[in-house]
């Protein structure tokens, strides 16, 4: 394969594509650049799974410490397992090219997406997107048409495409979009409230930008690529097919409309195993055929009813939501929790408050950075009914943990006036459509209920679509079944103000802005009927915290203060931690948070700290604690971790033999602080009160 580069102005910004100078044993490999950022994608096929019901696709994408000039931390000096960041971009790599495959495509593809220079610019991962692209265009795999990806950012109040990470990092948006020359594929990204025309404007400009890179990839591919290899596709037998839809008829149509989730696939099970045997002797060997015979039989009728009668499983109309049920303090020891149900899908979140020392600190080749608000997600086999091995956080709970954790984010109050490190943790009890978006509802329950002043309460809808030539179903609130025979998945979440997450997945071309239109319009109705539900369960934020929270109170100290209250090797702090139990935190500013859920002990501390910082004062009165007894005079501690001597002269007016006789080690004194010696001790008197 001869070396080639191409490349194409992208929003003012140039962007290259290369191949045939690296990996060039992969069966297509690609090296994507924009700014001094560059990944490399190879794309390798592997053996036949003929038996397989699924597509056997693997995305990987690992970033390098060595592209931004780095060495890992840590005792083992290189890369180990995935960040979140990392599983997070295979997904958004993954998404967008999987539907281009052909149906009944079996043979094992695996991509690797590398990140081998990386500036401070721009991320790579919407670059892995056109790479990998590029990369399965360049093979001989068949892959259906080249599909790229571009950032949208807002600088300015102007949409922008590919924003640099500094100016995302102030922007009222962060989305990925990722499509074909012809067609939008994906959408991926966060808002701070921003209507919906905004978000449909941004996915058109992304889409223009989108073609160049479409483009570009076809110009390698007139150079560089492969002839497509044959494959094997398992043959329709279309008299088994027949036969199927002659035993089923009538009784799939009633079995698979049932409203009951668990009576549904019971009455669906009952009669695939009814086909299964009375299709046994005359269609041997043929379970899987006859399986697959049957759930396309299952996925036809449910489209046509849909598209027909506009009626979804269970008798529900398209733009209908499920009853929806929120209560919250289930949990009694929990800082804030609540249990929202729609339908069979239910979320409980958990909130919990910590203090500085909770706060995740991230290693990111790009810069390291402080995480002070976590939405964590689990997805437990039960929720669905299953028994499977429970083990590390799959990328499904990853990624939609991350979904629901940016939907938040935009109307929690910032750590000036809230310090805390806020967890929550949305487990799954039931599953049946649009977990992560009942993470969101239940979560934004959850921090009102726990006292975080939210802005305003979160809420979020997956919506569906059936589309056949010009005919087209918008399904509101979709379950899990019909999101299996649909064309899109189409989460949306935000306030009533406007969007903050958006996420959208496509299995079909021709997705027109009109579709897109009704869709979010469809979607805003739907999260305003939610958000009045979750606004009667709890409007606003209570203003107290739970029992169990700790209570943080700030203060601020000279920064030149700061070595004595953490005293040699931490001495004094440590001391100040185990008398009070309270936590303390010191920040290089001089802003020191004390954190305990006894409000005695907080105050134990805060006083602590301000009498070891206060500067003595002349004339002042102090209560004092004898330290020592000298024979001309008594130390008396004043303020914490400050001595003075009360001189045996300064001890009554009457002259005093001996200091034991007025006081002793222990005894609590009022004292007046009457001034300084030559070297800036402390003199204090107690007959100056007397």
């Amino acid at each position: 394969m001869a070396f080639t580069t191409v490349d194409t102005e992208v929003s003012g910004l140039k962007v290259s594509i290369e191949t045939g100078r690296m990996a060039k044993l992969a069966n297509g490999s690609a090296v994507v650049r924009l700014g001094d950022s560059m990944v490399l994608v190879t794309a390798c096929s592997g053996i036949e799974m003929a038996d397989s019901d699924f597509f056997p696709l693997s995305v990987e994408y690992v970033e390098k410490n060595y592209a931004a000039g780095k060495i890992p931390g840590g005792y083992i000096k290189r890369e180990g397992r995935p960040s979140e960041k990392e599983i997070l971009s295979a997904r958004i790599v993954d998404r967008p090219i999987r539907p281009l495959f052909p149906d009944g495509y079996r043979r094992e593809v695996q991509i690797v997406c590398t990140v081998i220079s990386a500036d401070d610019k721009y991320d790579a991962d919407v670059l892995a997107v056109t790479a990998a692209s590029t990369a399965l265009c360049l093979s001989d795999m068949p892959f259906k048409d080249p599909v790229a990806a571009v950032r949208v950012g807002m600088v300015d109040g102007q949409l922008k495409v590919f924003p640099t990470l500094a100016e995302t990092e102030s922007s009222e948006l962060d989305m990925i979009v990722a499509g074909t020359e012809d067609s939008i594929m994906m959408v991926e990204g966060g808002a701070m409230e921003l209507p919906e025309e905004i978000l449909l404007e941004a996915i058109l400009m992304a889409h223009t930008e989108i073609k160049k890179l479409a483009a570009l990839q076809k110009q390698l591919m007139a150079t560089n690529g492969k002839q497509v290899a044959e494959y094997k596709v398992r043959e329709v037998n279309h008299e088994l097919v027949d036969a199927v839809r002659d035993l089923v008829r009538d009784r799939l149509h009633d079995a698979s409309f049932i409203g009951v989730k668990p009576d549904r696939y019971a009455a669906v099970k009952a009669l695939r195993d009814d086909v299964n045997t009375a299709l046994a002797e005359r269609f041997p060997e043929c379970e899987k055929q006859i399986a697959s015979a049957f759930s396309d039989l299952e996925r036809e009728d449910i489209r046509q009813t849909i598209l027909n009668t506009a009626t979804r499983i269970g008798g529900r109309g398209l733009d209908v939501i499920r009853n929806i049920v929120c209560e919250l303090d289930l949990l009694p020891r929990a800082h804030g929790s609540a249990l929202f149900t729609r339908g069979e899908t239910q979320a409980l979140a958990a909130t919990t408050l910590g203090t500085k020392l909770d706060i995740q600190h991230i290693d990111n080749i790009q810069g390291n950075y402080d995480k002070s608000y976590m939405l964590h997600y689990n997805f437990p086999p039960y929720s669905v009914n299953e028994v499977k091995r429970i083990g590390s956080v799959s990328r499904r709970e990853i990624g939609h943990g991350n979904l629901a954790e940016r939907s938040i984010a935009p109307v929690l109050p910032n750590e000036k006036s809230f310090p805390y490190t806020i967890r929550v943790v949305s487990e799954i009890l039931e599953s049946n459509g649009s977990s992560s978006m009942a993470s969101v509802c239940c979560a934004s329950l959850s921090l009102m209920a726990a006292g975080v002043p939210l802005k305003t309460h979160v809420a979020g809808v997956a919506m569906g679509l059936i589309k056949e030539g010009d005919r087209v179903a918008i399904l509101t609130d979709i379950l899990g079944t019909e999101d299996h025979v649909g064309d899109m998945d189409f989460k949306v979440a935000g306030t009533r103000d406007g969007i903050t997450a958006i996420q959208m997945d496509i299995k079909l071309d021709g997705l027109t802005p009109e579709i897109m239109r009704d869709a979010l319009a469809k979607a805003r109705n739907a999260r305003m009927q939610i958000l009045d539900i979750m606004d009667a369960a709890i409007p606003v934020s209570r203003k107290d915290l739970s029992a169990f929270a700790p209570r943080i109170v700030t203060h601020k100290i000279d920064k030149d203060k700061i070595r004595e209250v953490i005293g040699p090797g931490g001495k004094v702090i440590r001391d100040i931690q185990d008398t009070t139990g309270a936590t303390i935190n010191i920040e290089d500013d001089g802003t020191v948070q004390i954190a305990s859920s006894n409000r005695a002990s907080l105050d134990a501390a805060l006083v602590r700290i301000k009498g070891i910082v206060a500067e003595p004062e002349l004339n002042a009165i102090y209560e004092a604690t004898v330290k020592t007894i000298m024979d001309f005079g008594a130390f008396a501690e004043y303020l914490p971790g400050k001595d003075g001597l009360i001189h045996i002269s300064e001890l009554e007016h009457a002259r005093v033999e001996k200091v034991d006789d007025i006081l002793q080690v222990g005894d609590k004194v009022m004292v007046k602080l009457i001034g300084f010696d030559r070297f800036g001790k402390v003199k204090l008197s107690r007959k100056a009160l007397l």
